[in-house]
């Protein structure tokens, strides 16, 4: 057993966490126990553990004194981080998001374990799926590193793309030109987008035509290269414009593709394109499924409790023609962990 003492430095404090819950964190995960007094920190616990709960108020303090200001929600998620993997520290994660967030508004940061590995399976893919519950940021870590490889110039555009399926309501005909009409769809990607950069300047790079936004039906017969590409709502997709869209990729492009499978608007879900790319695509070379659990929500707590709920009630109802199980191809299980050949942080 070994206890280290850690002075207390002026504005150390935000570490802790709304009610210590930063704290309880590093507890929990590292099985340490952090003792807090009036002059001291009190780490007591195994040598490995408490070194690492050292290491993390150093790197914050010395982020703190370079200027870096972690808001408590990226800060709790960068600590779930450095707990569930035992080579990351706390500066190393910051470093990252840094550097993939170079001219972006805000640090592009995962804040969970499936969230790290989707940012480093877009990263080293030239098609990543995102499969997951609502919340969990699969659109919006998609749109920033996007956003990051555009201003980075290793593309020359970024092409968001949306089938055009009502959810469960009927909108009639809508007035207005043809952009005007597609852009009630495309609404979440514009968000992502005026939340990573000014709006100016979205303005412009859509004007442009860097930045191309457009319902799925227009993609087809075009060879998308040196660009950027990201299907969002992809459980909404028939098998057929599935096998069009993947099929799209030109030189120098990425590709990534997200969806809810819980989420499908179709009027048969088990026809959903996202649900048979599962099956027919799982282990193709470049390609990588990443999928995302209720514990990877990064909205309000709430959300995290509403996807928990529908999930404890589906699986004790007569099972969805959607849901994954463990014999289903790009699971967790099998997804994560496989071996691919590389080609590739709402």
């Amino acid at each position: 057993m070994t206890k280290k003492t850690l002075d207390i430095t002026p504005g150390i404090e935000p570490l802790y966490g709304t009610r210590d819950e930063n704290l309880r964190l590093l507890e929990d995960g590292l099985h340490v126990t952090i003792d807090l007094r009036s002059d001291a920190i009190h780490i007591c616990g195994e040598d490995a553990p408490v070194a690492r709960a050292a290491q993390v108020f150093a790197d914050f303090d010395s982020l703190r004194r370079s200027g870096v200001t972690l808001q408590n929600g990226e800060l709790h998620g960068l600590l779930k981080l450095v707990v569930a993997d035992p080579y990351a520290t706390l500066r190393q994660l910051v470093d990252q998001g840094k550097q993939r967030s170079a001219g972006v508004k805000r640090m592009v940061q995962p804040r969970s374990p499936n969230q790290k590995k989707y940012v480093e399976a877009i990263e080293a893919n030239d098609m990543t799926f995102g499969i997951g519950p609502a919340g969990t940021g699969k659109t919006y870590l998609a749109v920033a590193m996007g956003v990051a490889a555009l201003l980075a110039k290793k593309v020359s555009r970024i092409i968001l793309v949306r089938p055009a399926v009502e959810a469960g309501e009927r909108l009639g005909f809508l007035p207005g030109s043809l952009q005007e009409k597609v852009d009630p769809y495309m609404r979440p990607l514009y968000d992502a987008l005026y939340d990573l950069l000014d709006q100016e300047k979205v303005d412009k790079l859509i004007e442009r035509n860097v930045i191309e936004v457009a319902p799925l039906a227009f993609m087809r017969g075009r060879t998308l290269s040196d660009a950027f590409i990201i299907m969002d709502e992809a459980q909404n997709t028939t098998t057929e414009q599935m096998k069009m869209f993947v099929t799209r990729l030109g030189n120098n492009s990425k590709a990534v593709i997200t969806g809810d499978l819980t989420q499908t608007d179709l009027p048969n879900p088990k026809k959903s394109g996202l649900l048979e790319a599962l099956h027919v695509l799982n282990g193709v070379e470049g390609i990588r499924f990443c999928h995302f659990e209720d514990v990877d929500v990064v909205r309000h707590q709430l959300v995290q409790r509403i996807v928990r709920a529908y999930d404890t009630y589906g699986r004790s109802q007569q099972p969805l023609p959607m849901s994954i199980d463990a014999s289903l191809p790009g699971t967790p299980e099998t997804s994560m962990n496989a071996p691919h050949t590389v080609a590739k942080p709402q």
